[in-house]
């Protein structure tokens, strides 16, 4: 009998994009914007909502407080006024998961944050100083191999790699920026031939053609890429078909 693999697919949610419903027969997780790069408690209590009835695990999005960037650039901001910013972002998308009695399940930055957190010792402690008090009842979504990754798990915290099923990867793991032409895999097809192996085998073909180890837990499949919908259909079938299960 073959080998039978399981995997989560998470979506950045509550972003403006309007494609929730669409999305979420596909997905078993979900990271909602919580007011930093996007979103309001209008839009966290809707997205939310809608998550549950999906039976989607939720997680929070938090970010630089640069709407204006949509959190994708390196913000100035003092340690503190982001460590303020996080937890009041944290702070208000837990109100609300409460009201709907909705767990959460993990957190997840959002764009600049994200990435620099992945390399950036000092960023990275800030950020977990942050969200301290979610150490035993949130996951951490983190890229592998990350600095994030080393220093929440030395803190106790409980971490779930992640990779990206849209995004191609550099010889360190890091994500081929988006200002590249080769950033993002939006093409269905090459988004299955780009995840199997990191799923099957643990392996990544970076830009400059080599293999290179990645462990997964979960992939990322960006809400706003334009082809998000047609991925997600097409990974439904492809799948399966390779002895691959959506974890629910």
């Amino acid at each position: 009998m073959m080998n039978q693999f399981e995997i989560d697919i998470n979506c950045d949610v509550g972003e403006g994009v309007g494609n929730e419903a669409d999305i979420f027969p596909f997905i078993s997780s979900c990271n909602i914007a919580c007011g930093g790069h996007a979103g309001d408690k209008k839009t966290m209590m809707k997205i939310a909502s809608l998550a549950k009835q999906h039976n989607i695990k939720v997680g929070s999005h938090p970010s630089y407080p640069d709407k204006a960037n949509f959190g994708r650039e390196v913000m100035d901001i003092s340690h503190q006024d982001l460590i303020q910013s996080i937890k009041q972002q944290l702070s208000d998308f837990d109100a609300i998961l409460e009201r709907e009695d909705i767990p959460l399940h993990h957190i997840k930055a959002h764009g600049a944050l994200y990435n620099q957190t992945a390399k950036d010792e000092k960023l990275a402690k800030v950020y977990l100083d942050a969200i301290e008090e979610y150490k035993e009842k949130a996951m951490l979504y983190v890229p592998f191999g990350s600095v994030i990754a080393r220093m929440a798990k030395e803190r106790g915290f409980r971490i779930w790699f992640e990779a990206f099923a849209d995004r191609n990867y550099n010889a360190d793991l890091s994500l081929v920026s988006r200002k590249e032409e080769n950033a993002l895999i939006e093409e269905p097809v090459a988004v299955s031939k780009h995840i199997l192996p990191i799923i099957k085998k643990g392996e990544v073909m970076t830009i400059d053609g080599n293999k290179i180890n990645i462990q997964a837990d979960t992939l990322c499949i960006h809400g706003d890429t334009v082809s998000a919908l047609k991925i997600l259909t097409y990974l439904s079938r492809a799948l399966p078909q390779n002895q691959v299960q959506l974890a629910k």
